[in-house]
């Protein structure tokens, strides 16, 4: 649990300091949606995870893959995207979407 806050915590940070190659972070607002990884096949499960930041202070959730993949009873994915919505930095939530069978 605590890598994976952690893990959380380090990606927005990376987003927020630089582009590389990443989806945009707005200093005031961010609403963005970006794919991860994608496969040939199609899936008609869908399942989603999320943490939320506090604060920019206290990160807590789950949002990994395989929470998304458990929360949507999926054992093979097709594609993974991230929504990050984020108000000052204040108050972020990421989120994990899992598409497959």
């Amino acid at each position: 649990m605590k890598k994976t806050i952690a893990s959380v915590a380090l990606a927005v940070s990376a987003l927020a300091l630089c582009s590389c190659g990443a989806p945009q972070i707005g200093l005031a607002y961010t609403e963005i949606t970006a794919p991860l990884t994608a496969t040939t096949g199609t899936g008609s499960k869908v399942g989603t995870a999320t943490s939320t930041t506090y604060l920019g202070l206290v990160a807590m959730g789950d949002a990994s893959v395989e929470a998304a993949k458990r929360n949507g009873g999926i054992s093979s994915v097709s594609s993974v995207d991230v929504k990050i919505d984020s108000i000052l930095g204040l108050y972020t939530t990421y989120t994990t979407t899992v598409r497959g069978n």
